[in-house]
């Protein structure tokens, strides 16, 4: 028959067995002496056997009492184990997560869907979004102050990355209302290869020349006509006509304010916006808010 034994008496005993002497054991666990006998004569009436030998030279373990110490100590150890983990895994549910972006990710409310999604598996999660320069493409990634971010492809080191696409949007063209190509209702490409191009800053990398179509104009440099590093920049130089720019069909809202316009434009491919995060990582809140964003994007396909 299995008996069951309180973890307190456990550890009771494993204390005056370690100590062979009830008032250091007591001391020990910050209990009176008389309190640690009464629990130990208990748990030796529970064994039917004692467990120390006691007499006026001090105090010994029987042969039952040496024979228990080795698996009692076992099991403190497993549970300081468990006990552990345990605070480990609360820990984690109250922690915070950062989600890093440079363009808001609206896009048919997909932000609030993943966040109820998430929320409803990580209640006590504190989950932050964190907005970024244009300057870093990795929206934080790169240098670890986001856990996920949500981005344009491509990305610099992008095989660092997992990478989950949200949206592919069509690249229109912004100008400026009274340019000569605003009155058309389609742009081409090759029409806009002699244009001065609003740019990412240089360290944006592989993004700037993307935003400037670099892999459509057959090896002829683009005209930088002026760099932006966000959204009230690229609106100040597109009325100020410093140069076109391309965006994806959901930010055009974002530039056209009055005195801009956009136009579909052919003879590029469509953009595609992501949500990347570290390839490497086996962060359980990570892989859950990744979780929470296929699905949110499996449920509005």
């Amino acid at each position: 028959m299995v008996m069951d034994v309180h973890g307190r008496d456990l550890r009771y005993f494993v204390a005056v067995a370690e100590e062979l002497h009830f008032t250091r054991a007591a001391e020990r666990l910050f209990v009176s002496q008389p309190a640690l006998s009464k629990q130990i004569r208990a748990l030796e009436r529970q064994l039917g056997a004692p467990l120390f030998d006691r007499d006026r030279k001090g105090v010994a373990l029987t042969a039952v009492g040496a024979t228990l110490l080795p698996y009692a100590q076992r099991v403190l150890a497993e549970w300081e184990r468990a006990w552990a983990a345990v605070g480990d895994a609360k820990a984690a549910q109250v922690s915070t997560l950062v989600v890093g972006m440079s363009t808001s990710p609206g896009r048919g409310g997909l932000l609030p869907a993943v966040r109820s999604r998430f929320t409803a598996t990580h209640p006590e999660t504190i989950l932050r979004l964190r907005q970024v320069g244009w300057a870093d493409p990795t929206a934080g990634l790169a240098d670890g102050t986001s856990d996920l971010a949500y981005v344009w492809l491509p990305l610099p080191d992008q095989e660092r990355y997992e990478v989950l696409v949200v949206a592919e949007e069509p690249r229109l063209v912004a100008l400026p209302d009274g340019h000569r190509l605003a009155a058309r209702d389609t742009v081409d490409f090759a029409d806009l290869l002699g244009e001065p191009f609003l740019a990412l800053p240089a360290a944006a990398g592989p993004l700037r020349d993307y935003w400037l179509a670099a892999d459509s104009r057959a090896g002829r440099p683009a005209l930088i006509g002026a760099e932006v590093a966000s959204t009230e920049e690229t609106y100040e130089a597109l009325v100020a006509g410093l140069g076109v720019v391309l965006v994806a069909a959901g930010n055009a809202p974002l530039i056209t304010l009055g005195g801009v316009t956009t136009r579909p434009v052919r003879g590029i491919a469509p953009s595609r916006f992501a949500l990347a995060w570290p390839r490497a990582t086996a962060d359980p809140l990570t892989r859950g808010y990744a979780d929470a964003c296929r699905h949110a994007r499996a449920a509005r396909a």
